[in-house]
């Protein structure tokens, strides 16, 4: 379960290197559309990893009820 969070993770992290690269003057490495295309591909990755997490949940919980 914790490598389906990895991704969302690590583009994640990329973000936020690039804004605190941003902010404290230094040189960026993306554009304003490349963030946001990253920021989404990181809900993305973030979501489908919430929902592998619970329809893991939810298959254990139902073997769980039929003994």
């Amino acid at each position: 379960m914790i490598l389906a969070l990895a991704p969302a993770g690590i583009l994640f992290a990329i973000f936020v290197i690039n804004v605190a690269l941003g902010a404290s003057a230094g040189p960026v490495f993306l554009t304003f559309v490349q963030e946001m295309v990253l920021l989404f591909m990181a809900s993305i990755a973030f979501s489908v990893a919430i929902l592998m997490r619970e329809a893991a949940s939810l298959t254990v919980d139902n073997d769980l009820d039929t003994e």
